[in-house]
């Protein structure tokens, strides 16, 4: 039998897309200067985030899925990068955004990303409802491991 997937994980898979295409485009809204350091701390806060999202996703392996709704095979996974965060992915994302935005000294990419991190918190509020419904254990993990960082 094929799970139907929602009308609001396609509206939040939607959003996240839309919003990624926002981030890159070469809009400029407000012309910013940043100190040079900051900019090449913005270089290696990018680095850590993605080296990050990558020890998540290969953690999750074939269970990596667009939708907030829990895949169906799935298992609760509350070790290594999921240890330090509930929803290690989207911290990934949130900083390495924030990170290029800073080494681009771009007010524009500040500002999706700040869309970006109050799009994962719904995000994530939906997915972990879902979590709880198919973990029991979720509520434990979640009183003890942050959302993001």
């Amino acid at each position: 039998m094929i799970k139907r997937v929602p009308f609001k994980d396609y509206l939040f898979v939607t959003v996240h897309v839309l919003l990624f295409i926002a981030y890159f485009l070469p809009l400029c809204l407000l012309n910013i200067q940043l100190p040079e350091w900051l900019c090449y701390s913005g270089l290696v806060l990018m680095v850590l985030s993605i080296s990050f999202g990558i020890i998540a996703l290969l953690q999750l392996n074939t269970k990596l899925s667009p939708f907030p709704s829990p895949v169906t095979s799935g298992t609760l996974i509350t070790k290594g990068a999921y240890r330090i965060s509930r929803h290690p992915i989207y911290t990934a994302l949130i900083f390495s955004g924030l990170g290029y935005a800073l080494y681009q000294s771009s007010f524009y990419k500040i500002l999706i990303t700040f869309f970006i991190l109050i799009l994962f918190y719904f995000k994530s509020i939906y997915e972990e409802k879902l979590l709880a419904k198919k973990f029991p254990e979720y509520r434990d993990y979640k009183r003890i491991t942050r959302r993001f960082m």
